[in-house]
């Protein structure tokens, strides 16, 4: 029933210039071409997802250590502050032999005393009790190690009358308390 219909004059001399199959050969190469660009694309779009999910995750990881960061700055900045509060300035300072200072005293640009100076307050028991040890005094003998501590010798007599503190043991413990910066 499908018979080709017979061709005449014109119709078939030009029918004989054309190759008979030429209908299915030029389809295969349109069909090639439209498989590969499809194919194209999707490598491209699977070279783009692989970036972009690479990119996140390097995202996610300097987020984490941005907040460690952070939260180690902030504990930085914690310590700092606890440092620098004035209860343990002065706690500190007590520790170093520091004592309060007296009334001050200003010079004015004539050079005019204004005020009048007063010697800081010596604490008896910082005099006593020094929590800063001078390098001799923490230099034990390794050799004796279960020594027992020396006595403090006698007090010396300055000549104008005043006691100056004896010599203290070597088994001092210096202070407790971290220095900051250290």
């Amino acid at each position: 029933m499908s018979r080709k219909p017979q061709l005449r004059g014109r119709a078939a001399r030009l029918a004989r210039l054309l190759p008979a199959g030429a209908g299915r050969a030029a389809r295969a190469p349109f069909v090639l071409l439209v498989v590969l660009l499809l194919g194209g694309g999707l490598i491209g779009l699977l070279v783009l997802n692989s970036a972009l999910s690479e990119g996140a995750f390097r995202l996610d990881d300097l987020e984490r250590e941005t907040k460690s960061l952070t939260d180690e700055e902030q504990s930085l900045q914690r310590d700092i502050d606890a440092y620098s509060a004035p209860d343990a300035l002065q706690r500190r300072a007590r520790e170093l032999g520091m004592v309060p200072g007296g009334d001050p005293a200003f010079l004015g640009p004539d050079g005019t005393v204004k005020g009048v100076p007063s010697p800081a307050a010596v604490d008896p028991a910082a005099a006593r009790d020094p929590l800063v040890l001078a390098p001799e005094a923490l230099a034990g003998d390794p050799a004796t190690p279960g020594a027992a501590p020396t006595e403090p010798g006698p007090a010396d007599t300055s000549p104008q009358g005043t006691t100056t503190p004896a010599p203290y043991p070597s088994d001092a413990q210096p202070s407790p308390y971290p220095t900051p910066g250290r």
